[in-house]
């Protein structure tokens, strides 16, 4: 009698946790946040209050509710130099209406956390790639998104960084803040993206920031294809 109770236990057991092994998010998204030298206190406030506004704007609950998992993981770093970067919002998974409320109010809330040094890209890929080893649920899709308003000036080539994260499977894409380098979005664009899809969108300055923050993550919520151009571009493998 005990023994046919242990079997029926371990039955009921088995799908409940094949299905809590199996849950999955449509995609896990690092947002790698400019905090350098650069960017003043009001040009931080500009960022951190796009983001907030985009995470509880109805629209982009929508269109993570729209995907095929339902939900996306999230979590936001601050970066400058190569040995400076720190998570502002740990990881979040957003699935209901209550998720993206408690995400913006994170967002809107969250204090600068880095020096404000060099614009180290390289520094700010590495830390974010090692990111998802903590990430809660598997994805379908795994993006890094870079903000920068600046080229990469210190820690390592951020080509070769780049390539080994594309390596991994990791899709980078930019936004360039346009406020100081008239040809930004093409240094982001040869230089810094990779992977499928990977594309660069342009904020013509800090306060264009939500508009183009909004514009990027619905794209990178709804996914991009694979294109030869994206391949030619990064010297992604092929």
């Amino acid at each position: 009698m005990v023994r046919l109770l242990c079997i029926l236990v371990l039955l009921w057991l088995v799908p409940h946790h094949a299905v809590a092994q199996t849950k999955r998010s449509d995609l896990n998204l690092v947002i790698a946040m400019d905090c350098s030298w650069s960017v003043n206190s009001g040009e931080y406030a500009l960022q951190a209050g796009g983001i907030a506004a985009t995470f509880s704007d109805p629209e982009i609950l929508e269109t993570i509710r729209a995907g095929f998992r339902g939900r996306i993981s999230v979590m936001i770093v601050h970066w400058s130099t190569w040995g400076t970067q720190r998570i502002a919002v740990p990881w979040h998974v957003i699935e209901t209406r209550a998720d993206a409320i408690d995400y913006a109010r994170k967002a809107a809330l969250m204090e600068r956390q880095t020096v404000q040094g060099g614009t180290s890209i390289s520094g700010a890929l590495r830390f974010s790639q090692n990111a998802f080893k903590t990430v809660p649920l598997f994805g379908d899709r795994q993006v890094i998104d870079v903000i920068a308003d600046g080229e990469n000036n210190d820690g390592n080539r951020v080509e070769n960084i780049r390539d080994q994260i594309i390596g991994l499977g990791t899709t980078i894409n930019a936004l360039a803040v346009m406020n100081e380098v008239s040809y930004l979005h093409h240094y982001l664009r040869n230089r810094v993206i990779g992977g499928a899809g990977a594309f660069v969108e342009k904020a013509l300055n800090y306060r264009d920031f939500q508009r183009a923050f909004k514009k990027k993550l619905l794209r990178e919520i709804k996914g991009e294809l694979l294109t030869r151009r994206n391949i030619r571009l990064t010297g992604a493998p092929g």
